[in-house]
């Protein structure tokens, strides 16, 4: 594939520069890509399923970046010039996106989003009502742009289906999206007041100017919640407060301070096109990353007694020992990477193995009775469900998660490839880790290590753990690091640091 192409392949997704304004960065996601691209779509899902373009219905939605409306009006219209029918979701989650293929019935779906990166950046997410395209499947359709393109170039658009125009109908999916999320919310709460479940409960929410506003004024404002302490509600595609990304420290610094100044019982966060979500206790404190996937497990194990959870292989010593332990169930380590992860729960669910869940602790939460779906707001109703079910009893969220022992120490570390078959020579330093992890004193290889080299050090040589990996998609290694004794970390780092020095490709 030629570089024009293979570049804007990010996993599963499409993503590339959309707009001008971040000096060094060129535009290369352009509106004829991206209309090549839809145009390949097209073909690639009426080969897949058999019907030809004028049988499809697709629908097309948008995160609140400046580039969206203008690609929207592009994909929509290489569909509809396709033959395809059009439903135009307008500004809308991606993980409404799929739904529409099950409550809509769409043959597929577009959803037009960069995730948690700058403004200038944007991409497009395709879904068939099997789930997100695979890496593969990306690969393919760049590889049918690429052939369009080079038709096209010579004045040759034979490829494409010369039929009439499909119809472009404006849907407003969303308000059926939300609805959905209320109906779930009234029957897992059963109040006294059933239509008014969260009536007296105060809860802030920080949608970071993306497309999550809906959920504090058409989810939790219609069922009786005070919502005042939220913020940043409205859709901003230049992200003026903070980058949308539960993972970013100033974004849930603004939660936790929402939920402080407001007074709220609890605060929700989002990402960009709410495919992820995180939340805060009324004390301030963020459930997130562990503490997240925790509240998860608890919650998606009851009624699955003995299930499997599936996380990304940077989970701690201590939510493992709180999954298999205080809540019975088994801890299944895997890859980084949201797709991975959800694969992975599949594959265990169809080998017969009880498993309910799929998280990451990046905040990518797809639980198995909601079509392991990575949804953000699914997974944040959930919580808060659970939070109106304790508080009757006199709980808090921070009393269901209360025997999890956390790391006094965490540290992250990205290490740059500098040979240029990157991936070959990151394969060869985990080789060389393994072996060299056997000949030191006080580490333990993990035994349920499916990525990387993870190892367990004694209370003599850091009192924790590492696990250095490659990247799934750049040249990079990180390191993460966590130590249950203060100073711990620095201990274990200057035993690495020992390694990397034997590492000539590797640098900060």
């Amino acid at each position: 594939m030629e570089e024009k192409w293979s570049r804007l392949k990010s996993g599963t997704d499409i993503r590339g520069v959309a707009t001008e304004g971040v000096p060094g960065e060129d535009v290369n996601l352009t509106l004829e890509v991206c209309e090549t691209i839809t145009q390949a779509f097209v073909l690639w899902l009426s080969d897949k399923l058999g019907k030809v373009p004028e049988e499809l219905t697709v629908s097309v939605g948008r995160d609140s970046r400046i580039s969206g409306p203008a690609i929207a009006g592009v994909v929509s219209g290489a569909l509809s010039g396709c033959g395809v029918t059009v439903l135009d979701c307008g500004l809308a989650s991606t993980p409404s996106m799929f739904m529409t293929t099950v409550d809509l019935e769409c043959d597929g779906a577009v959803q037009i989003t960069a995730s948690h990166h700058p403004f200038n950046r944007n991409g497009l997410k395709f879904f068939t009502r099997e789930g997100g395209l695979e890496s593969e499947n990306i690969t393919e359709l760049l590889e049918i742009s690429q052939k369009l393109s080079q038709l096209f170039e010579k004045g040759d658009a034979s490829s494409l289906p010369q039929g009439r125009k499909g119809e472009i109908k404006p849907t407003d999916y969303m308000t059926d999206y939300a609805a959905r999320l209320r109906e779930e919310i009234k029957k897992g709460v059963n109040a006294d007041d059933y239509d008014h479940p969260l009536k007296g409960f105060k809860i802030a929410v920080d949608a970071g100017n993306g497309a999550g506003g809906f959920y504090a004024d058409k989810v939790l404002a219609p069922l009786g919640a005070d919502t005042s302490g939220s913020r940043y509600l409205d859709p901003d595609g230049m992200f003026p407060n903070h980058v949308p990304n539960p993972e970013n420290k100033a974004a849930m610094d603004s939660i936790c301070e929402a939920v402080l100044e407001s007074g709220s019982d609890l605060g929700v966060i989002f990402d960009t096109d709410v495919d992820r979500g995180g939340a805060v206790d009324s004390s301030g404190k963020e459930i997130n990353r562990n503490r997240l996937v925790a509240v998860a497990s608890a919650i998606a194990l009851e009624g699955n007694n003995g299930g499997t959870i599936v996380t990304d292989s940077i989970t701690s010593d201590g939510l493992k020992e709180f999954i298999e332990d205080t809540l019975g169930g088994k801890h299944h380590r895997f890859k980084r990477g949201y797709k991975n992860v959800i694969n992975e729960a599949i594959r265990l669910n169809n080998e017969g193995i009880n498993c309910p869940l799929a998280i990451e602790t990046s905040g990518h939460a797809a639980m198995r009775e909601n079509y392991f779906l990575d949804d953000g707001a699914y997974l944040c109703t959930k919580i808060i469900i659970k939070a109106a079910q304790l508080r009757r009893e006199g709980k808090t969220l921070e009393d269901f998660i209360s025997s999890l022992k956390e790391a006094k120490e965490e540290r992250e570390v990205r290490y740059k490839i500098t040979e240029h078959d990157f991936r070959s020579y990151g394969e060869s330093v985990i080789d060389k880790l393994n072996e060299y992890a056997l000949t030191q004193e006080g580490w333990k290889l993990a035994d349920d290590s499916r990525e990387g080299v993870r190892v367990s050090l004694d209370r003599d040589h850091g009192d924790g753990w590492f696990l250095l990996r490659l990247s799934v998609h750049d040249p990079i290694m990180p390191l993460n690091i966590e130590s249950n004794t203060e100073g711990g970390a620095d201990v274990i780092m200057a035993q690495i640091e020992k390694f990397i020095k034997t590492c000539d490709k590797l640098a900060l």
